[in-house]
């Protein structure tokens, strides 16, 4: 049996905490250390028995061989790199970085060191999407809708916390060289000091188009993708883990004078999901067979970049004369 991956989470807020606790369970792995300038917190995580807790990740003593970078968005450069170049494999929580430039430096950096580099993009791990590509047949339109409730802890804005996800599962669903053409939207910021809710609309070169509706305001936690395709509508519900097809038929009755009197327009089909699991669980144990294979992430830094670069072009929209609603 191969030795286990020896694994450091850097930064254990209330997402470290997440991967703290789907390491101990994931097979293959060994959670050495944790780090974090708050070491009470740190501690607390760590619950006491061998793991090392330090500050930063100039103190780890414990050899390692990964790391989950958990730490806020801006400190994300820093630390990938000064990771990078010890050789540690990363996973990086999203959005990869900040700003296009910080992502590009952070994409060379494991390049250079021969590296993987994974991009926590944790809903391309759910098994709705998953499995979600066995049922696209042409799709014409994506309809992507993301609530959440509101908390002060997230620094970054809504597109680059939370509408990024869908950026990322649209464009992983796309034909290679389908890119983006034409970019509008318009956002809204009530209890913070980014955008708090945006609708974004997209057109791709192939024609095809996406909307995404994102809010940290609701009152409920929505995670929806419909997709509409020339003879039937997919609909994805991220939370539930479930989809369904309406797909169209056109079964016509006639009155007695021959004219159109009832139509019924679609069958409903809610297929089996064979994948299951819990997305954090199964993006750890993909970023552990990577290593292990030296095989490229199902979301590599190449994703990673053009989710930050997507997200960058729909906030820099929001900035223009234009603009949306601020």
């Amino acid at each position: 049996m191969s030795n286990p991956v020896r694994l450091a989470v850097v930064g254990v807020g209330s997402m470290g905490a997440n991967h703290v606790r789907v390491a101990r369970q994931t097979a293959g792995v060994s959670l050495v250390a944790l780090v974090d300038p708050d070491l009470a917190r740190a501690r607390s995580v760590a619950e006491g028995g061998s793991i090392e807790v330090v500050s930063s990740i100039d103190e780890l003593s414990s050899p390692i061989d990964a790391a989950v970078v958990a730490v806020p968005t801006p400190q994300h450069v820093n630390v990938a790199t000064s990771l990078a170049s010890r050789g540690i494999h990363l996973l990086v929580e999203k959005p990869l970085a900040r700003t296009v430039a910080d992502a590009e430096v952070i994409v060379e950096a494991a390049r250079a060191a021969g590296i993987v580099l994974a991009v926590g993009h944790v809903e391309r791990f759910n098994p709705v999407v998953t499995e979600l590509r066995r049922f696209l047949d042409h799709p014409i339109h994506f309809s992507a809708a993301r609530v959440s409730p509101f908390t002060p802890r997230i620094g970054d804005g809504v597109v680059l916390d939370l509408m990024i996800h869908d950026i990322d599962i649209v464009c992983s669903l796309l034909d290679t060289g389908d890119e983006v053409v034409e970019v509008s939207g318009v956002s809204r910021t009530t209890r913070s000091q980014s955008e708090d809710l945006a609708s974004v609309v997209m057109r791709f070169s192939s024609g095809m188009t996406a909307a995404f509706s994102t809010s940290r305001i609701g009152q409920q936690k929505v995670r929806l993708l419909e997709i509409t395709q020339s003879d039937s509508v997919v609909t994805a519900d991220l939370v539930r883990q479930n989809i369904t097809v309406n797909r169209m038929t056109s079964h016509e009755y006639l009155s007695n004078d021959g004219s159109p009197r009832y139509r019924q327009a679609t069958v409903v089909e809610t297929p089996i999901l064979e994948t299951r699991g819990e997305p954090l669980a199964n993006q750890l144990a993909s970023f552990v067979s990577s290593i292990r294979s030296r095989t490229a992430p199902l979301v590599d830094g190449a994703a990673g970049l053009r989710a930050v670069a997507l997200a960058e072009r729909v906030t820099s929209g929001f900035q223009s004369p234009k603009g949306s609603v601020k």
